[in-house]
C-alpha cells in the first residue's frame, strides 16, 4: 500500500512540537507493515542542504505568485517529497511566524499551497506513483480532502490527524478566492467556523476518517469543555473517530545508546541513571542532594502546559528539599517567572529558555520525575520519553496522560505496575499534593526502583500503534469507512 503524508514539520528536519515527531517516526514503524509511506512538506531553510542535493520531481510553474517545484530526497529513514517555493517558506526563525511573534499573515497562502500540491500529487500520481490513501496531519494540511473533493472531485481515501484542536488554522472568508475554494462550501457543513474559515474543520468534514492522538483525547473531543466548537461535528462523525496513541522513536529515545547522556543504562543495569543526574545538577548548577527528587520540565511555557501552576508550586518544591530544572519557551509573564525563581533559587532551580535537543535527552536521563499538569493534553510525547528512561511522569488526569501512565496508588503499587503519578485535579493544590506523593515515594529506594524498572519496561514504541494504523488504511482502501461531504 502507498500512502502520502502531508504535513508542516518532520523530524529531525523541522520541528517545533510533537507533530514533527510523529510524523518522522510512524512511516517508519508502518513499513513494518508492508506500508510505503512518502512525506510531503515545505522545504524550509532548515532543509537547504538536502534541497541543493536533490532531484526535481516535477516543475510547478507559478504557485501562490512565485516559481516552485516539488524535490525528492532520502535521508533518516524517510522519503519526502520538497515543495520548493522560496517566496512561501525562506523564511528566518520559526517556521510559523514572523519577527514580531505572530503569525505570518499569509499562512494560508503557504499551508493551502502545501495542501494543493498534496492534492494534485495525490489525485494525479508523479512518475508512476500514486498513492492509495493520504494522511494530512494537522490544520496545515486540512485543505487537502477539501480539495480533492471540491476540485478533484474524487481522488484516494482521506484521513486526518487531528494532534491539537487548539490549532485550527482560522482565516477569513476573504482568502477563499486566493486558496480556490468555493464559497458555496463556505456554511456551517462545509469549513465555515463562526464567520471564518477553518482548515481544521475543512480536513474533519472532507476527510473519510478522522483520528487523534489517544483514546481518551478523543472522547474529550466530543464534549464542550475540549472541542474548542468543533464537538458537535466530532459528536456527528463519531462513528469515523479513532484515538490512536502516538509512540516514539525506540532508537533516538533509548537510554542503552543514547550519546547526548552522561552515561548508558537499563531496567537491568540502572547505575548510570546517578551519574546522569550528577552530571544533570552540575549543568544547571545546583546543589549535589542524591537523596532528594529532582524533577524536570521540557515543554512548552503557556497555560494549557499548566506552567502557571507549577511556578505558584515552585517555593513548595523548595521546601520539600526537592529541585527542579526546565528546559522551553512561551508566554513571556511565565518566562520571566521562572527565571526570577532560578535567581531566587539558584541551587534548586534551574533553567534554559528555548530548546536544546541533547539537552532534553540529558534532563529525560538524569532526572528522577518529569512534570506534566497540563489542562489538555492531546497525547503528550515527554511523558513517554519520560517512561522509557525511568524518569517517572507526574501528569493531569486528561488525554493521553492519563492512557499512558498507571498512579502510583494502592492497587497498582501492591500489583507492582506503577509508572507514575497522576494529580487529583488540575489545580496548585493537586500539583503540590502530587509532588508530594512523589517524595514520599522518593525515600523509598526499593519501591521506587521497582517503579523505575516497571516505567523502563512499559511499551511506549510505535509497534501497536503502527498496527491500528495498518488497519484503518486497509478498511478504507479495501472499501470500508468512507464518509466526507
Amino acid at each position: 500500500m502507498r500512502v502520502l503524508f502531508v504535513a508542516s514539520e518532520c523530524a529531525p528536519f523541522v520541528k517545533t512540537g510533537g507533530l514533527a515527531d510523529v510524523v518522522g517516526a510512524l512511516p517508519k514503524a508502518l513499513a513494518a507493515h508492508g506500508i510505503e509511506v512518502r512525506v510531503v512538506m515545505p522545504a524550509y531553510p532548515a532543509l537547504n542542504t538536502l534541497v541543493k542535493k536533490a532531484k526535481t520531481a516535477t516543475d510547478l510553474g507559478t504557485v501562490q505568485g512565485g516559481p516552485a517545484r516539488l524535490v525528492a530526497a532520502k535521508a533518516q529513514g524517510l522519503d519526502l517529497l520538497l515543495l520548493d517555493a522560496p517566496h512561501l517558506y525562506d523564511r528566518p526563525g520559526n517556521i510559523y511566524l514572523g519577527p514580531d511573534g505572530k503569525d505570518w499573515p499569509d499562512n494560508y497562502l503557504r499551508y493551502g499551497a502545501l495542501s494543493s500540491v498534496a492534492a494534485s500529487l495525490a489525485a494525479e500520481g508523479l512518475d508512476g506513483w500514486t498513492p492509495d490513501l493520504v494522511h494530512a496531519h494537522d490544520w496545515q494540511a486540512g485543505l487537502v480532502a477539501a480539495y480533492l473533493k471540491l476540485r478533484h472531485r474524487g481522488g484516494p481515501k482521506t484521513v486526518i490527524t487531528i494532534h491539537n484542536i487548539a490549532f485550527q488554522g482560522l482565516f477569513p472568508p476573504t482568502i477563499l478566492d486566493d486558496v480556490g475554494l468555493p464559497s458555496a462550501a463556505f456554511t456551517i457543513d462545509g469549513f465555515e467556523y463562526f464567520g471564518q474559515v477553518s482548515c481544521l474543520k475543512a480536513g474533519l468534514v472532507y476527510s473519510d476518517r478522522i483520528t487523534t492522538v489517544s483514546p481518551t483525547y478523543a472522547r474529550e473531543l466530543m464534549t464542550d469543555t475540549f472541542g474548542m466548537g468543533l464537538e458537535g461535528l466530532l459528536a456527528l462523525r463519531r462513528d469515523d473517530l479513532s484515538g490512536i496513541l502516538n509512540g516514539i522513536d525506540l532508537d533516538i529515545w533509548n537510554p542503552e545508546a543514547d550519546g547526548d547522556i552522561a552515561a548508558p543504562y537499563s531496567a537491568r543495569a540502572m547505575g548510570g541513571k546517578a551519574k546522569n543526574k550528577a552530571a544533570l545538577e552540575k549543568r544547571f548548577g545546583l546543589a549535589r542532594k542524591p537523596n532528594a527528587p529532582l524533577f524536570c520540565v521540557i515543554s512548552r511555557l503557556t497555560e494549557q502546559k499548566g506552567l502557571d501552576l507549577l511556578l505558584q508550586t515552585v517555593p513548595r518544591i523548595v521546601q520539600h528539599g526537592a529541585r527542579l530544572v526546565l528546559l522551553g519557551s512561551g508566554q513571556a509573564d511565565l518566562e520571566k517567572g521562572f527565571t526570577a525563581a532560578a535567581k531566587i533559587y539558584p541551587r534548586d532551580i534551574g533553567v534554559v529558555l528555548g530548546y536544546d535537543e541533547p539537552l532534553s535527552h540529558l534532563m529525560q536521563a538524569g532526572a528522577d520525575a518529569i512534570l506534566i499538569p497540563s489542562r489538555f493534553e492531546p497525547c503528550g510525547l515527554t511523558q513517554l520519553y519520560g517512561l522509557r528512561y525511568g524518569t517517572l511522569p507526574v501528569v493531569a488526569r486528561t488525554g493521553g496522560l492519563v492512557d499512558t501512565v498507571i498512579d502510583a496508588n494502592a492497587a497498582a503499587l501492591a500489583a507492582g505496575c506503577a509508572t507514575g503519578f497522576h494529580m487529583s485535579e488540575t489545580s496548585v493544590a493537586g500539583l503540590s499534593d502530587a509532588m508530594g506523593r512523589v517524595c514520599d515515594a522518593y525515600s523509598d529506594k526499593k519501591r521506587w526502583r521497582e517503579m523505575m524498572r516497571c516505567a523502563m519496561r512499559h511499551p511506549v514504541g510505535w509497534d501497536r500503534s503502527a498496527g491500528q494504523y495498518a488497519d484503518l488504511y486497509a478498511g478504507l482502501v479495501n472499501g470500508g469507512g468512507a464518509r466526507g461531504g
